[in-house]
């Protein structure tokens, strides 16, 4: 497994890592203790040493189970968790000092750690990041020792550009896939100059740029795939990348012909993210141990080279860009 720079934090992270939404068992569907274990393990055999989790995902299952996986390790695992989402004391509370230090204690339990490796702003609303006062709170828990660095989670570029004024700001997680290209163009170079380091979520498009959906594809009634398809219960982004579902399915189709043989489709899309230097981790999910195999095997694969991007690049934006909906 290549490992990257994460930014200036002196950290050095595996590029593929592992997004731990999956493993609070409330979003995918179901996941056993046993399977979660067994991901977890797989990753970390394949050469994974970065996890990103958050304190709401499962509230707080996907967190417990990293935990005890810790100790079952000799060697040490960049976590990443995330707050601003929970219902307790929820939103507008969640933003305030007391509840930032509150959920930060929390996570510290549940993960079995002194300090948190990176901590980050859970897709919080855009006028608590222009505010400023979360990021505050965020460097007085680093001087205390707590925390090691910080960073935010995003929905927007807007959102992205907003927190890069923010000084000591470690990292942004952000959409980025094939089918959402825009960060390419506004957010990489000054991320970049600034040193914050980039972790990709949904690089896969919550499973369309698989390859492996259709249009009669039925999804379980706690999987966010079926229940917020249309943005029912959260940002439409986070699911499908902000497509109609429909339209996703015919768009992957349609990208299976550039496909090298030999490559499978996800493993292709997840080179493609690598392929941009200003991406320091890339975390697809997993919900059984040989998928997180397969996405480990995506950092042996070589650059996708100047024709194909050119060639992906023009996909997007005359048959995706129109049609993605939500912040972006």
């Amino acid at each position: 497994m290549n490992q990257r720079a994460f930014g200036r934090t002196g950290a050095r992270v595996s590029e593929i890592g592992l997004g731990c939404w999956q493993l609070g068992g409330s979003d995918w569907g179901d996941v056993s203790d046993a399977a979660a274990h067994a991901i977890l393990q797989t990753a970390v055999d394949a050469g994974t040493n970065m996890l990103d989790t958050a304190d709401v995902y499962g509230s707080g299952r996907s967190e417990e189970l990293i935990g005890s996986f810790l100790k079952t390790q000799s060697e040490p695992i960049y976590v990443a968790t995330k707050l601003g989402r929970g219902s307790d004391p929820g939103w507008p509370e969640n933003f305030t000092d007391a509840a930032i230090r509150k959920h930060t204690e929390a996570s510290l339990r549940r993960l079995g750690v002194e300090a948190l490796d990176l901590t980050q702003l859970h897709c919080i609303p855009t006028e608590e990041l222009r505010k400023g006062e979360v990021f505050d709170s965020l460097r007085t828990l680093k001087s205390e020792g707590k925390i090691k660095d910080f960073g935010a989670s995003v929905e927007s570029m807007e959102e992205a550009l907003i927190c890069l004024d923010q000084p000591e700001l470690a990292s942004l997680q952000i959409i980025f896939n094939i089918f959402r290209q825009k960060p390419i163009d506004v957010l990489f170079e000054r991320a970049k100059a600034q040193g914050v380091a980039i972790i990709v979520r949904l690089p896969l498009a919550s499973g369309l740029l698989s390859g492996k959906m259709k249009q009669g594809t039925q999804f379980a009634e706690n999987d966010h795939r079926k229940y917020n398809r249309d943005g029912q219960a959260f940002n439409v982004g986070e699911t499908f990348a902000g497509l109609p579902y429909e339209l996703g399915v015919t768009l992957s189709d349609d990208l299976k012909a550039y496909v090298p043989d030999g490559e499978t489709m996800a493993q292709w899309a997840l080179r493609w993210v690598l392929d941009f230097d200003a991406v320091s981790v890339v975390i697809p999910g997993a919900s059984r141990p040989e998928q997180a195999a397969a996405n480990a095997d995506a950092s042996k694969l070589p650059p996708l080279g100047a024709d194909a991007h050119a060639k992906l690049s023009e996909f997007y934006t005359t048959r995706v860009a129109e049609h993605i909906r939500g912040p972006y």
